[in-house]
């Protein structure tokens, strides 16, 4: 049993003797606060679905600050050799069982290497890259770890300081940046120009990007031409757009001088999540294969010093996984007042969304890591520009934030230029379809998510008979929470957030529940 404390408070539960992931349970989730750390509720549950008391009990390190380099807690966050671990003994409820702990640098690795496709023993690259981390490794045969180098000091927090530093609402003290912030600078870059870097753009890079600066801090960039210049002005979103594009290349320089044998690419950290350096390194061609965790940020942590306590113990560091291992749904009271319940049918599903309809769509256990992956999300037609707008008013979210597709496997390459599976949604691509207005963004792209019937049959289903009906196998695809919160994963609060944000209705497994057409058409 693993536990990753901090912000993405998560508790991984793994059965060595089998190599397979039991649970991974994410604090936030069950409408938590997004980032949340590990919830008495989230040890209570995870608590439970174990048959007895763990052999091992593994704490990912962390910092009792939340700021790396400050007092630790148990192996703390930075460090891959010696001293980077610790094992021993502990007591739960009376018996003696194992304690072990890794570093957070660790954890990403050995996430990422446990998870991947890639066979036990075959030698991989390995890219760490997030809010403090920015370095290359390799992995040999024998599971050893060498340290190729540091390119950028922490790349993601620099990323996410420029939101900050254009937004004049950002008020934070020195040392704090919201973890939300990355994720809209991705989405705004597309509106920034292509070119070379102005002078103003070319000095924030030469003073940013090479800097060891810690903790950044927005006000000791005060006399820039960017400071409080709000986030959707044209000279911002080139900033970002060159910014991006800078740090990528910082990387990619660095990996086609010191990266050459070939090997598959392991990508981990927050940085994981942007899908515009992803799909640029399946297009260098430096690596067999690139693989990155859907829990690639801190929500793989947990899984992650599970995997290297199995390797210390076991001398194994592959498990078997499933993306949909996380909570189950609680199907708590549920008032059904004004609603029309039907057995689920998913042709009446696929009519109500070709009829304009936005449904909540619930199936099973959640998904780890951050994204909506068809078990806790929010569906629509892709096809007007206005279920783009509306999608965005109900997630209460900026405008200029896009909607993410959710396709056939089998049918991508007719609407997107893919030529690969992506199940997690974490890559970006040209949209080819003019039709799917909805989920095309400003640059042209989408971040698509494939769906295969092994992978997750009940949203298979639904985009088959979706596609019977409108001629095409894809529908908007966004998660299913409160503003500010983890996914909803119970059934009162799936009712209260419908009712709230104008849903027109929703699935449970099982049941679809729509409102009143007198409700619906008062919304």
């Amino acid at each position: 049993m693993s536990f990753k404390p901090g912000h993405d408070g998560v508790i991984a539960g793994l059965d060595a003797s089998a190599a397979e992931l039991i649970y991974s349970y994410e604090a936030e989730k069950d409408s938590f606060p997004r980032y949340s750390t590990i919830t008495p509720s989230a040890v209570l549950d995870a608590a439970g679905r174990l048959h007895d008391i763990p052999d091992v009990i593994a704490v990912s390190g962390w910092s009792i600050t939340e700021i790396p380099g400050h007092r630790p807690v148990a192996a703390g966050y930075f460090g891959l050799g010696d001293g980077s671990e610790i094992v021993g003994k502990t007591s739960i409820f009376g018996r003696n069982v194992h304690f072990y702990s890794s570093t957070h640098e660790r954890s990403h690795l050995w996430g990422s290497y446990g998870m991947s496709p890639f066979p036990l023993g075959m030698p991989c690259y390995a890219l760490i890259w997030e809010g403090d981390i920015g370095d290359f490794y390799e992995v040999d045969e024998r599971l050893q770890v060498a340290h190729l180098g540091r390119v950028i000091t922490a790349p993601g927090s620099k990323y996410a300081l420029l939101y900050a530093l254009a937004d004049p609402k950002f008020t934070f003290p020195k040392g704090h940046l919201r973890f939300e912030d990355a994720g809209k600078v991705m989405a705004l870059c597309a509106y920034g120009q292509a070119g070379s870097p102005d002078r103003d753009e070319q000095a924030l890079i030469n003073y940013l990007l090479p800097s060891d600066l810690y903790p950044l801090s927005k006000e000791t960039l005060r006399n820039s031409p960017y400071y409080n210049i709000g986030v959707t002005d044209q000279k911002f979103t080139n900033l970002a757009r060159q910014v991006s594009d800078a740090i990528f290349d910082s990387f990619h320089t660095f990996a086609k001088r010191h990266l050459t044998k070939g090997y598959p690419l392991l990508i981990s950290g927050g940085c994981g999540l942007n899908c515009e350096w992803n799909r640029r390194w399946l297009e260098t061609e430096l690596f067999s294969d690139v693989f990155i965790p859907p829990c690639t940020n801190d929500t793989g942590s947990a899984i992650g010093t599970a995997v290297d306590a199995m390797r210390h113990f076991t001398g194994n560091a592959k498990i078997k996984w499933d993306v949909y291992s996380g909570q189950p749904f609680i199907f708590d009271e549920l008032d059904r007042t004004e609603l029309e319940i039907y057995p689920l049918d998913y042709d009446h599903v696929a009519s109500a969304l070709l009829g304009d309809k936005v449904i909540g769509w619930v199936q099973g256990n959640c998904e780890i890591g951050p994204r909506a992956l068809g078990n806790r999300s929010i569906l629509a037609a892709p096809f007007s520009k206005a279920t783009h707008q509306r999608l965005n008013r109900i997630k209460n979210r900026e405008g200029f934030r896009p909607i993410a597709p959710v396709c056939l496997e089998q049918d991508v390459a007719l609407h997107f230029d893919l030529a690969r599976p992506s199940p997690y949604m974490l890559l970006f691509q040209k949209v080819l379809d003019s039709r799917l207005e909805a989920v095309t963004h400003v640059d042209g792209t989408a971040r698509a998510q494939t769906v295969s019937l092994e992978q997750n049959p009940h949203l298979f289903q639904l985009l088959t008979s979706f596609k019977a009906k409108s001629g095409v196998g894809v529908l908007c695809n966004t998660s299913l929470n409160f503003s500010g919160t983890g996914f909803i994963n119970r059934a009162s609060d799936l009712l209260t957030y419908a009712r709230a944000a104008g849903l027109d209705g929703f699935v449970i497994n099982d049941s679809l529940y729509l409102f009143q057409e007198s409700r619906s058409a008062s919304i």
